[in-house]
């Protein structure tokens, strides 16, 4: 009898403990901090490698399996659920579709400054400068919708519902952008409406994170790999194109890059209310708590 109270004891204990972990509040304390610290590794390969991307994105791509192996262990042996923000079967198509949406939109701003006199093409250097910016993508993708979509959306909509998450995380997500060099405060709200509403709205329509993903990874790859512009005020690297920009700010962006202009304000934060609306129309919004409750 008293081996079965203590067994019993020790199930609770461990019951107690579990849905500790499992709460919205310590999800986003410790996975968050988890992926956050995983981030800053990212930025110290990108760092210790600049003269050999090669070598830089092979470490970025470990440590981008390294996180999804974090993110899986934490919902499989803390949350005790199927991971089916990650799940493989068409995992492909979304991840493409994602990458055109991306690839496309940003090309998109750049023609339209290309018709306005403003970004002109003065050359262009060879495929190798493509390489380097390979690394910054995938880590910015990879980590950031991880962060921000699967640990901070998710955690806010398990409380709060579906729109609560929206503003949260897309609010949380642009302030974190002025940490950056170059960084303003109407570049972070910029990217907070129209890369917060687009990237959560990815998720919202699909419930996966490689949409979110892929765009995320097209648009900081095209910026920089191809069109050699500013990425989030970071310091311009030289892509494929050698260019040049003069124009008023609020069509280029400034020194902040083309997420801070009108031009890409207008576009993705349109594409975002898009897919808003089309995860509405398929029953995707998830109540508050207390309404489910009720």
């Amino acid at each position: 009898m008293i081996e079965d109270l203590t067994r019993s004891s020790s199930s609770t204990q461990q019951g107690v403990v579990r849905r500790f972990f499992r709460s919205p509040l310590v999800r986003i304390g410790v996975l968050g901090f988890v992926l956050l610290m995983m981030m800053g590794l990212n930025t110290d390969v990108m760092t210790s490698y600049a003269s050999d991307p090669f070598k830089a994105v092979q470490h970025i791509l470990a440590l981008a399996i390294a996180g999804f192996a974090v993110y899986g262990a934490y919902a499989f042996s803390v949350e005790q659920r199927p991971v089916s923000e990650l799940a493989l079967p068409g995992m492909g198509r979304e991840l493409g579709i994602g990458m055109l949406i991306g690839a496309g939109l940003y090309a998109v701003c750049e023609l339209i400054l290309m018709a306005l006199g403003i970004y002109r093409i003065v050359g262009v250097n060879p495929v190798s400068f493509m390489v380097p910016a390979l690394a910054m993508a995938l880590s910015s993708g990879v980590f950031e919708e991880l962060l921000f979509r699967g640990v901070l959306f998710r955690s806010v909509e398990a409380w709060f519902g579906t729109w609560a998450a929206l503003v949260v995380s897309s609010l949380v997500f642009g302030l974190t952008h002025l940490i950056n060099p170059e960084a303003t405060l109407a570049g972070a709200l910029f990217i907070a409406v129209e890369a917060g509403i687009l990237l959560a709205g990815a998720y919202m329509l699909t419930r996966r994170l490689w949409l979110s993903i892929g765009f995320h990874m097209a648009w900081n790859y095209t910026q920089s790999a191809i069109f050699s512009s500013i990425v989030s005020g970071n310091e311009a690297a030289q892509g494929l194109i050698r260019s040049t920009v003069k124009g008023p700010d609020f069509l280029t962006g400034g020194n902040f890059g083309v997420e801070s202009s009108v031009v890409s304000l207008l576009l993705c934060t349109s594409t975002g209310i898009v897919m808003v609306v089309m995860a509405v129309r398929r029953g995707r919004i998830v109540p508050p708590i207390w309404k489910r409750s009720a």
